[in-house]
């Protein structure tokens, strides 16, 4: 494979890096960007530059919010090069932009600065080797997550992460996330799976993190730019590692009489030795929710649901089952519904998969909140969390990735009531909550730019410093999808370094829960 050396600019990066829209618009910032529309016009076909505002609006937010943020420019990528003459572009005029896939992040990483330029790689969609020997797939950054899993299917392969959104969602974006799925338990994240990526760097160059070998010598470049949520460059080529279909799948419906028994048989699963594909919980509320429009009838009146699979050889595989049954009945579970066949396994999924269509039907507005703790503290959180939506005067139905003790409570909220400050508020403390049992303030969504702030109560001041020079290491004109991740000033008047304010108050709600 030719890798081609970390490339420099063609001229001067600016030295200023906007902080805010204000100062932006101070520094000539419409005619900035009129400068990357003429230099674009002359390397790109009319179509690939959409300027019109009506048409832009869908290009200025993502799954976050509903709220569209006002774009300068979108660029419409067909190929690498495309990629680069904007990066190039953006960095002579001192413009920020951002890369998009297909939009469907929940933590605002996709989303733009008011007048950025967005780079739509969504068009990039060739699968440009698939190595059945090799297990081996090489593709461009917006073929879908489920489309990796067609393209080599025949083969009787198949690529383990599975989001939700999956039929969607596009590699790019899983490789800036690193996301996840409810097979993530038994078989790894997004980083677990990519071997290399093709990067064009925030200098304009391109580079090669990793590559199609299982291990390359040196520093884990490749390991540093997985997940690093569009903040280090763009990702415009893959190397995935795909594995052979299992021989064996068992897939049960599991009811219990409480969320803290779900949460406790999970971690006696896991205690026992057996690893599942997935375990996956739904409580009462969004089981009835998904119920109700897919059809699909639930055996009993549960108060919270497992759903575990699990797959390989034929012996371990009932092995295994049978032992996940006997821990969940000594640990008080209700109905037990095992698949009979594969139509019986994708009605149980029905359930699952459908359970961010049927929040829709529980309020006018819900909030996806994303954390993480250790799977012995599941049972207690799930409850702390319903306490605290009591206190909140709101209500919170769950969707959690047991085994990783991956958590989606979803706060549900009708902002025309004026609900929308206390579910921000209400999250906001489910973070802390998080992060006070030992987890973390996000397990697959990413912060980008909704958790940003969260950082601190996570993170000490030193360690974000040291992220910080990390970031300006591949990005030193800070261009390269700005004020995501970090903390970062949310005031003109405000000193540059680390957004503080409020660590404080957020430590102190980690104290108290």
């Amino acid at each position: 494979m030719a890798r081609q050396p970390l490339g420099l600019p063609r001229t001067s990066p600016p030295v200023v890096s906007p902080r805010c829209w204000d100062t932006w618009q101070s520094l000539g910032m419409s005619s900035a960007l009129e400068g990357v529309r003429r230099r674009l016009a002359d390397l790109l076909e009319p179509e690939q530059l959409i300027s019109d505002e009506l048409e832009m609006e869908a290009y200025g937010r993502d799954g976050f919010s509903k709220n569209s943020v006002a774009v300068g420019l979108v660029v419409l990528a067909r190929q690498r090069e495309d990629v680069t003459a904007t990066v190039l572009a953006c960095l002579e005029a001192g413009v920020p932009y951002v890369a998009r896939g297909a939009g469907t992040g929940v933590s605002g990483g996709a989303r733009p600065l008011p007048g950025a330029v967005v780079i739509s790689v969504d068009g990039m969609t060739n699968v440009n080797e698939v190595a059945p020997a090799n297990l081996l797939v090489d593709a461009e950054p917006g073929v879908t997550n489920a489309a990796i899993t067609e393209a080599v299917a025949r083969d009787h392969l198949y690529y383990a992460p599975d989001p939700s959104s999956k039929s969607v969602c596009t590699i790019g974006g899983n490789v800036a996330e690193n996301a996840g799925g409810a097979h993530c338990l038994k078989y790894g994240f997004t980083t677990h799976h990519v071997l290399g990526v093709e990067v064009v760097t925030p200098e304009g160059g391109t580079e090669v993190l990793g590559g199609d070998l299982v291990e390359v010598p040196g520093y884990d470049l490749r390991g540093v730019f997985v997940g690093s949520e569009g903040t280090l460059g763009i990702a415009t080529r893959v190397w995935l590692r795909v594995l052979p279909c299992p021989s064996t799948v068992r897939t049960a419906l599991i009811d219990f009489r409480s969320l803290e028994a779900a949460g406790t048989a999970v971690a006696n699963i896991i205690a026992a030795g057996i690893v599942p594909a997935c375990i996956e919980m739904m409580d009462e509320v969004i089981l009835r929710a998904a119920s109700e429009i897919t059809g699909v009838l639930l055996p009993t009146q549960a108060a919270a649901a497992l759903i575990v699979e699990c797959d390989g050889p034929a012996e371990a595989v009932e092995d295994d089952m049978s032992a996940v049954i006997e821990i969940c009945r000594s640990d008080g579970a209700g109905s037990i519904h095992i698949a009979a066949d594969l139509a019986d396994r994708e009605r149980i999924w029905r359930l699952r998969t459908s359970a961010f269509d049927a929040v829709t039907t529980l309020a006018p507005d819900c909030m996806v909140q994303d954390g993480v703790v250790p799977r012995a503290s599941l049972g207690a959180v799930l409850t702390s969390v319903g306490d605290l939506a009591s206190a909140a005067g709101l209500r919170v139905t769950n969707v959690v990735h047991a085994g990783d003790g991956n958590l989606h409570p979803l706060v549900l909220f009708d902002e025309s009531a004026g609900q929308a400050d206390a579910a921000t508020e209400l999250a906001t403390a489910i973070s802390a909550l998080c992060v006070s049992r030992g987890g973390s303030i996000t397990g697959e969504h990413g912060v980008g730019s909704d958790k940003a702030c969260l950082m601190p109560i996570m993170f000490s001041e030193d360690s974000l410093i040291v992220m910080d020079r990390v970031r300006r290491a591949f990005d030193p004109t800070g261009l390269c999808n700005p004020e995501k991740v970090l903390p970062t000033p949310r005031l003109c008047g405000e000193p540059p370094g680390r957004y503080r304010r409020h660590t404080a108050e957020l430590k102190g709600a980690v104290q108290r829960w």
